[in-house]
């Protein structure tokens, strides 16, 4: 066997080279002593059939070499090719010099063609030359004298097992010399060249004993010789095609998570963007397995320019986007995947342009194509060995890539256009709540200058809805919001809280600072606002918080305190205050309520309502939502909204949570003995999903009321598991494998990410009561919901709609394929008697096909 080992990467160093170079005029040396040594020892006669031997020889070494497989081993590459099978038929029958001659001119000729440095024709041309030498030599000179009734074959095969061993062990040494590897690192590969060699050479001589022994044997070998080859090149063919695949199964689970956004964190334009070491770390993956030099992704933002990533070697220059569309522009792909070749023999100016940009002799193309439009490409480069192109084999596995990538970049780009929907505004284009704080909590993190936190409210907005209408509302907020941006410097982060609230974040100012740009903000959104021929009159009141007042960093501290700022602005005669420690007083309701729920829980202020939940499309109430309620015999009803998130914050989650599970259960079982199935659920926190425990409660509940575990379910928010996922999913599954089903809550508000939604046991997604609410009116909500719906069903999962209130909504629902709806429009929570007594009067009762209690809404 001819084995000719390649480093690739990056160039040896200067040291390496000297030495690498002397290893290699050694080697030189030592081969040009043996083969003086076979010619001396050997005469020869020249006459016409060793002449015909010879280039007989030399044929069937250039058809062995022709039937060469290239193997890539990580950054090397092995030629494999059956040389030992002329090399002992030729030691056998012909003289060692004219084996010489052949092997070695063969070798010169190839490397010539192709182009080689001189160290590396030198070293390949001295291990062919050691290897017919050493191996006639020994079977000559010393095994055949020594043992005189020893078969010539056998004296052969003994001689190359010696001679292979040394040429291989050289090889080793060469490769560890010139790459600087550690020694283990190449031995693998050796001994497996060193065992097919032996292998060829055995095979070699087996041919050679049955040509000479038996009749016809030569029409058997030659037989033999065509399947081997065709087995030869067929086992390195379904190896390349499972290695393949690997790499394509490994590069769709990589690109399959690396749209995860990041949400940016300076002006109300940010969007997000993708992880590029994700990409990175794909990209890599195909150049290994493409044993190319260099893979170069180009993707395409929405807002416009060219994205580069780049693995293996630097491109020369930048490319842009002019560089890109010129070479797709000129040669136009069908489609996704389509694979363009550029290569260095064409006479087309384009393409010679195209490849001096990449310094590149050979680049495979292919574009990136989403739902009618170019996201980009991928550029494979010059494959590593330069022994041959890229084949059939390469443009399949570039075709395929590229479509898993496109698939992935249009993905990244839906999930990018949900997430920002997510922290926008529809209206305005500022970040919602949820932006704002996320972005405002990044900069206080990073920015150590004093900062402070403006709240605006407008006046009379509700005014001009009831006189105007929401469309004159909706005018009046936009012009609110250019304002708020155009007073405020470029770069100050700006959010509409609600309806009619604004917010924004001042970095590196001071008090006085802060107060003038709160002033100018306040008069300038309290200026009319001209409405087609009217001037509508609004006020506005400004709160404003500083972080070095009661010194806080934390964003939800400083919008709370802006907010109690604002309020004292509201109810006095100042238009602009700032947050004061004595404004703490309004914090005072907030520890009551912690400090005596407890309390509530155990003197029964604290009560549970049901909200009614309807299948769309057969109008049939199939469950409840379990909604906590608390009386307070000072402040009256308080909403949930308020307590909930105080008790969640001060550890008296998991008693409230256990309340409203053994309520819900017991009014479970209730409707189970009066003949109903109506299942319930419970929200959950992120304390609950801490808590390894719960599932075991969870299942001392069920048994305890004996309510089967499909009539219950969890819910809970995306915000609730994305905090800490690795402690949260085991509680996830372990309620999942009870038969208890899992509901993600207010989709679309919090980390939508599709990765975890695999990951999780979720039945059911829930969307937003904000997404929902405007879906008659706001085309932007109208587009999210409808996605959410699709992306649910493409995940198996059931889609419910929080917050119908109108009619048209739910028939918008019911159109998009919405399985479940739930809001004022089919009932308020009630308390469970008022439930019982809505029942009775909006539900016809029926027999269902299993003989069940079917409730069918009516009206």
């Amino acid at each position: 066997m001819h084995a000719r080992w390649r480093p690739l990467g990056a160039s040896p160093s200067r040291g390496r080279a000297v030495a690498s170079s002397a290893f290699v005029a050694t080697l030189a040396l030592s081969a040009g002593v043996a083969g003086a040594a076979v010619v001396a020892t050997v005469p020869i006669k020249p006459d016409a059939g060793t002449l015909v031997g010879g280039l007989g020889l030399a044929a069937a070494f250039g058809i062995a070499r022709f039937l060469a497989i290239e193997v890539d081993v990580r950054r090397d590459t092995a030629r494999i090719s059956p040389t030992e099978i002329p090399l002992v038929f030729g030691l056998l029958y012909l003289p060692g010099p004219v084996v010489l001659a052949a092997y070695v001119g063969v070798v010169v000729i190839a490397r010539l063609l192709r182009r080689d440095t001189w160290s590396k024709l030198l070293f390949n041309a001295s291990y062919a030359i050691l290897t017919v030498a050493i191996t006639d030599l020994l079977a000559r000179l010393v095994f055949e004298p020594t043992w005189p009734g020893l078969p010539r074959w056998l004296a052969v095969l003994a001689g190359f097992v010696i001679a292979h061993a040394i040429t291989s062990w050289l090889t080793w040494a060469f490769i560890v010399l010139l790459d600087h590897r550690r020694p283990g690192e190449s031995a693998r590969p050796v001994v497996h060249l060193y065992l097919t060699g032996l292998f060829n050479a055995a095979l070699g001589l087996t041919a050679a004993e049955t040509v000479r022994m038996v009749p016809w044997g030569a029409l058997l070998v030659g037989l033999l010789t065509v399947t081997m080859a065709a087995a030869y090149r067929a086992y390195y063919g379904l190896l390349r095609d499972h290695r393949d695949l690997g790499v394509l199964n490994d590069l769709s689970l990589r690109v399959a998570v690396v749209g995860r956004g990041t949400l940016g964190q300076g002006g109300d334009d940010d969007e997000p963007e993708l992880d590029e070491d994700a990409w990175s770390t794909a990209m890599e993956l195909a150049r290994v397995q493409l044993n190319a030099t260099r893979v170069v992704l180009h993707r395409m933002p929405a807002q416009g320019g060219l994205h580069t990533v780049v693995a293996g070697l630097p491109l020369p220059r930048p490319l842009s986007q002019h560089d890109l569309s010129a070479v797709l522009r000129t040669y136009p792909p069908a489609g996704t995947g389509q694979v363009l070749r550029l290569v260095d023999s064409s006479s087309d100016p384009a393409v010679a342009a195209a490849l001096t940009a990449r310094a590149a002799s050979e680049v495979l193309v292919a574009p990136l194509r989403g739902a009618g439009q170019l996201l980009g490409a991928i550029e494979v480069h010059d494959r590593q060995s330069r022994l041959r192109r890229f084949g059939a084999a390469d443009e399949r596995l570039v075709e395929t890539m590229a479509s898993h990538l496109a698939t992935a970049l249009d993905n990244c780009r839906l999930l990018a256009q949900l997430r920002h929907d997510a922290y926008h505004d529809s209206l305005t284009s500022l970040r919602n709540r949820l932006g704002f704080r996320e972005a405002a909590a990044e900069v206080l993190r990073r920015d150590m200058t004093p900062c402070a936190v403006i709240v605006v409210e407008l006046g009379l907005l509700s005014s001009v809805n009831d006189a105007l209408g929401h469309v004159w509302g909706d005018r009046v907020v936009l012009g609110a919001g250019e304002r708020l941006r155009r007073t405020l410097p470029v770069g100050v982060l700006t959010a509409r809280l609600e309806r009619d609230t604004f917010a924004a974040l001042l970095v590196g100012v001071g008090e006085q600072g802060a107060v003038a740009l709160s002033e100018q903000v306040q008069a300038a959104l309290s200026a009319p606002y001209p409405v087609d021929k009217l001037a509508v009159e609004c006020t506005a009141v400004a709160g404003l918080a500083f972080t070095g007042v009661e010194p806080s960093r934390d964003a939800d501290t400083l919008l709370q305190r802006a907010d109690v700022a604002l309020h004292a602005a509201r109810s006095g005669e100042e238009t602009v205050r700032s947050y004061l420690p004595s404004m703490g007083q309004v914090l005072l309701r907030r520890f009551q309520l912690v400090t005596q729920f407890r309390h509530a829980l155990d003197t029964g202020q604290v009560d549970v309502h049901f909200q009614p939940q309807l299948a769309l499309n057969t109008r049939q109430v199939i469950g409840v939502e379990a909604l906590v309620r608390w009386h307070h015999p000072e402040f009256g009803m308080v909403d949930p909204g308020e307590f909930v998130t105080l008790v969640e914050t001060t550890g008296l989650i998991d008693p409230l949570t256990d309340y409203v599970l053994d309520r819900s259960l017991a009014q479970c079982r209730s409707w189970l003995d009066r003949g109903l199935s109506l299942s319930v659920s419970v929200n959950l926190s992120v304390r609950n999903l801490a808590d390894t425990e719960f599932p075991r409660r969870v299942t001392e509940a069920l048994t305890r009321h004996r309510v089967p575990p499909a009539l219950l379910s969890f819910e809970l928010t995306e915000s609730a598991v994305m905090s800490d996922p690795e402690r949260a999913l085991p509680v996830l599954r372990g309620l999942h494998g009870l038969g208890v089903r899992i509901a993600v809550d207010d989709f679309g508000t919090g980390y939508s990410s599709l990765a975890y939604l695999r990951r999780l046991p979720v039945d059911e997604v829930k969307i937003d009561k904000s997404f929902v609410m405007g879906l008659s009116s706001d085309l932007g909500d109208l587009a999210v919901v409808r996605a959410i719906v699709d992306l649910g069903h493409s995940l198996g999962l059931i889609v419910v709609a929080e917050g119908v209130e109108q009619d048209a909504t739910r028939d918008q629902l019911l159109e998009m394929g919405c399985d479940v709806a739930q809001g004022f429009l089919i009932s308020r929570p009630l308390g469970a008697d008022r439930f019982d007594a809505w029942l009775a009067a909006r539900t016809v009762r029926t027999l269902g096909a299993r003989e069940e209690t079917v409730l069918t809404l009516v009206g």
